[in-house]
């Protein structure tokens, strides 16, 4: 990480206020690639004695390239170099299809696969009756070390079999066209909130921490709901993309 900031030097008595020449210096190694995306940044303490300012100085810096997103503070390993985030239009794809598109590899640990009563609010948007049996089962997806989503799903029992290897081998939708079952529109709602401790945990970020959710309602080509879903994504990790056309 040291070698990274090789021949940086910063000006003293400039107009530009030292952290944030120290956080452009950091940037323009994170963008050439000098400092990969994921790596591991050394310590305030490291930093600021590299770069000869205080510490106070560094941390300055440091929560700058935080707040713009390409620094992340990881629970029990440090300040880490944001990794690549995964591009995703507002479309109905599956975010492993969108992993595997882009080049990364992805991973799925299932947390919890049972059949419950459906809870109410989730019972409308299926257009089930209360407390009609549902499989609901719980994800986190991984691509390469990093935590990439917190998954929350609910299907409708008896529309088709799913097990756990396949929850952890394949993506929802692929489980459900090998089924013959094709999704084919979605509601979708995504917002952001505050990360939970136990959401927190899960997704190497600190409790409080910003994360970007996403509701969705999906149907297939006759119109029948056949997935509710609830996924939280660390910030720094993933961006919407939309279009926009005026008629």
């Amino acid at each position: 990480m040291i070698d990274a900031l090789a021949g940086v030097r910063l000006v003293h008595g400039s107009p530009v206020p030292l952290y944030h020449q120290a956080a452009q210096a950091l940037e323009a190694a994170i963008e050439d690639g000098r400092l990969p995306r994921g790596s591991k940044l050394g310590g305030e303490v490291e930093l600021a004695t590299r770069l000869g300012i205080s510490r106070p100085t560094m941390r300055a810096a440091m929560k700058q390239l935080v707040d713009k997103g390409l620094l992340v503070r990881r629970r029990g390993i440090g300040t880490m170099v944001a990794p690549m985030p995964v591009r995703r239009s507002v479309a109905l794809t599956s975010l492993y299809d969108d992993l595997k598109e882009a080049g990364r590899e992805p991973r799925t640990r299932l947390l919890s696969l049972e059949r419950v009563p459906c809870p109410p609010d989730v019972a409308e948007h299926l257009g089930l009756e209360p407390n009609a049996t549902v499989l609901r089962f719980d994800r986190l997806r991984v691509a390469g070390s990093d935590p990439i989503a917190l998954m929350h799903n609910v299907v409708p029992d008896g529309l088709l079999e799913i097990e756990e290897k396949d929850l952890e081998r394949i993506g929802l939708y692929e489980i459900f066209r090998g089924a013959g079952i094709a999704p084919n529109i979605a509601t979708q709602r995504v917002g952001a909130r505050k990360a939970g401790a136990e959401e927190a945990e899960l997704l190497e970020v600190e409790p409080g921490d910003p994360v970007l959710t996403m509701t969705r309602i999906a149907y297939d080509t006759d119109g029948r709901p056949i997935e509710y879903g609830s996924h939280s994504y660390p910030a720094e990790s993933h961006w919407f993309e939309m279009m926009r056309v005026d008629l």
